[in-house]
């Protein structure tokens, strides 16, 4: 004998399904976007044991994104932007873009390291996955985005993101050539 579920039951569970998604990603996203920035602000500002602005143009400098200050910076505010904008959960699917975009320059950079070595793009490309995943998925409830008139999540914003993110690496990578 089979019992079937109540229509309150099943709304109860999918409740209780959407409400864990929501922490899952709200988790995801506070733990990645707050990593995110951090790199950014060593790159920046000398925090948590960087670089710091003037060492990381130089860095940036000798893998030959010329000139050092100019890319240095932008990968910088990217990194620190992009995570920022990701942990409040605002403004999403250019938040993933920007992510995206600075992430596919540092799997170019670090290619040649290999995936699994600990010098090479794995890093990156984590970082790259969870930031496009996040394109499609959307914030989850609890964000600054959530029911906002603003609000975008999707498969075309994530597919936006993606060209976006791509368009721009694209034209970083460009640039460093040419300059």
């Amino acid at each position: 004998m089979t019992t079937k579920s109540t229509p309150e039951r099943a709304t109860s569970a999918n409740d209780l399904d959407n409400f864990s998604a929501d922490i899952g990603l709200l988790l995801l996203r506070v733990v990645f976007g707050g990593l995110l920035a951090a790199h950014g602000t060593q790159k920046l500002f000398g925090w948590f044991s960087g670089y710091g602005w003037s060492k990381n143009a130089a860095a940036f400098d000798s893998m030959g994104y010329n000139p050092g200050k100019l890319f240095g910076t932008l990968a910088g505010l990217s990194e620190l932007t992009g995570g920022l904008l990701l942990l409040l959960g605002l403004l999403t699917p250019l938040a993933a873009a920007i992510v995206l975009g600075t992430m596919i320059n540092a799997i170019n950079t670090t290619w040649s390291g290999g995936l699994l070595t600990g010098k090479g793009y794995e890093t990156a490309l984590l970082f790259a996955v969870v930031g496009a995943s996040i394109a499609f998925t959307g914030p989850g409830k609890f964000s600054l985005d959530s029911g906002r008139p603003w609000q975008r999540q999707g498969f075309v914003w994530g597919a936006g993101a993606v060209v976006l993110a791509v368009a721009a690496a694209v034209l970083t990578l460009i640039l460093k050539w040419v300059l």
